[in-house]
């Protein structure tokens, strides 16, 4: 099969490398998309942690595809059946996953590749969030992550404040609803144009969607006493600092939002599905870019510098 490295730093090659062989409880997948994570971006870039060259597919996380083959063990999948799956090699033709961590991507979803690994992360984020109709909510961020957190909070009927350094050109903010946008490359700004839209109260809910420490001390300054800041951000490069003396002083509940039980992973997937086919999310419009995998490079430059126009991007093998 053909399968994507990243042979050194900002390097793709397309290899030949063997298809994966099942085990008895798995399940063979040919790979239809896989989305490109902003959490491959450090290892894109080179940052010394990591080692190289990638073993065939890795990093590919998001796939979605149709099962060819299924192990001795494997009940209730068989082959043809399309789905979207947890694993970490689908940046290749074929990847293989657990058969208790494959979901079946709805028929009304049929005409687009949809990831819906990342949709559960969003669903899994809003689940823990305790967003409720009459909520004043602040999203920190404005990536594809946000904006799925975005279209659940408004479905739920929550006024929704957004702070992001990069403003909405208008094709995404149309699909994501009615929302106020504050630019926030000056964060005393950003606080105070959120205590004038909500009178002086701040917010009950604000959620981080960055993964960076600026916009963290910014999430926690929007937070109004005893509400609930919710870490959905992906930290991976180093330790976090922290106002514990105003996390105190408001009584702010913290919520890290990251789930690691694949269970938990799986009826998120199904659950935001659901969502995606009852007009709850509408995540088509943000998938901006379908490239070819022998364009993955290009996917993670695009992730990487996020020009105009440009949400999240899909390789197609």
């Amino acid at each position: 099969m053909k399968a994507a490295v990243i042979a050194q730093p900002r390097s793709i090659e397309i290899v030949d490398a063997p298809a994966p062989k099942l085990g008895e409880n798995e399940v063979l997948i040919e790979v239809e998309g896989c989305g490109v994570c902003a959490s491959n971006i450090p290892r894109w870039e080179g940052k010394p942690w990591f080692t190289y060259p990638t073993t065939p597919g890795e990093l590919g996380h998001e796939g979605v595809g149709r099962v060819v083959d299924v192990g001795t063990g494997v009940n209730g999948w068989r082959a043809g059946d399309r789905v979207s799956f947890f694993s970490n090699h689908a940046y290749a033709e074929y990847d293989k996953a657990n058969a208790n961590e494959v979901v079946r991507v709805p028929e009304q979803l049929a005409d687009i590749c949809i990831p819906g690994e990342p949709l559960a992360c969003a669903w899994n984020v809003f689940a823990r969030s305790g967003v409720r109709p009459t909520s004043n909510i602040a999203i920190v961020g404005g990536g594809f992550l946000a904006c799925l957190l975005i279209q659940l909070a408004l479905h739920r009927g929550a006024r929704v404040i957004v702070v992001t350094r990069r403003p909405f050109w208008p094709s995404i903010h149309n699909a994501l609803g009615e929302f106020e946008s504050i630019a926030s490359e000056d964060s005393a700004t950003s606080v105070h144009r959120v205590e004038q839209l909500t009178g002086g109260n701040m917010c009950e809910v604000v959620i981080e969607a960055t993964g960076k420490q600026a916009p963290l001390d910014l999430a926690s300054r929007l937070t109004r006493t005893r509400g609930r800041l919710v870490i959905a951000g992906y930290h991976q490069d180093g330790p976090r600092q922290v106002d514990m003396q105003l996390w105190n002083w408001r009584g702010i509940d913290v919520i890290n939002a990251h789930e690691r039980d694949p269970a938990i992973y799986v009826e998120g997937m199904q659950r935001a599905y659901n969502a995606t086919v009852e007009g709850a999310l509408n995540p088509a419009p943000l998938l901006t870019h379908h490239l070819p995998l022998s364009q993955l490079g290009d996917a993670l430059e695009l992730t990487r510098l996020r020009p105009e126009g440009f949400m999240k991007a899909v390789v197609h093998p």
